[in-house]
């Protein structure tokens, strides 16, 4: 830059006194806009890495991914056309499905079946006894249909087939695929204290 015949020195920039390839630098202060910028990204790299890295209080990349194919797993599951055993077992397996039915089971069941599924109106949901068959497509059956006679309500019309598979596949995460199944003829509320 050549000075013009109006300026004075105190108007020029200064130049670095090196020289690479035959260009000059000038000695100009950063602006503050881009100081702060690169303070600020310091202060998250450092806050980052201790979160993540050293105190481990995030999730892990693993474990970021395994719930991604749990929600990819659960939209596969919820589009299948039909529910038997085998796909009911596979939901029941499904953290997504489950968290969802475990929602929709303490807003609508847990009155009766009480929110640990040991029963209190209604029988107990987490031992080996069933009334009314402990098949997967059995209990589904019994949810959707209810049991009149027995105070069990048809859930069907209330809460749609995808709730109520994702309540059923909450009831069989209690339960491993072919464990003994013990059919009893009624069930006795217990009586509260």
């Amino acid at each position: 830059m050549t000075p013009t015949p109006n300026s004075t020195p105190q108007d020029q920039d200064k130049v670095r006194p090196h020289v690479f390839d035959g260009i000059q630098e000038y000695d100009k202060r950063l602006p503050n806009w881009w100081l702060v910028t690169l303070y600020a990204t310091m202060v998250f790299w450092v806050g980052y890495w201790f979160y993540y890295e050293r105190a481990h209080l995030g999730p892990t990349n693993a474990a970021a991914v395994e719930q991604q194919l749990a929600v990819i797993e659960a939209k596969r599951l919820a589009a299948a056309p039909n529910l038997d055993d085998a796909s009911l077992w596979k939901m029941s397996k499904n953290p997504v499905f489950v968290e969802a039915g475990r929602a929709t089971f303490n807003t609508t069941c847990a009155s009766c079946h009480t929110e640990k599924l040991t029963g209190a109106i209604g029988p107990n949901l987490v031992d080996h006894l069933w009334i009314h068959g402990g098949k997967p497509t059995q209990v589904l059956n019994t949810v959707t249909n209810g049991v009149l006679a027995k105070g069990m309500p048809p859930w069907g019309p209330v809460l749609g087939p995808k709730k109520i598979s994702e309540v059923v596949a909450y009831v069989l995460s209690y339960h491993q695929e072919g464990e003994p199944i013990e059919v009893q003829d009624a069930w006795v509320p217990i009586t509260p204290k």
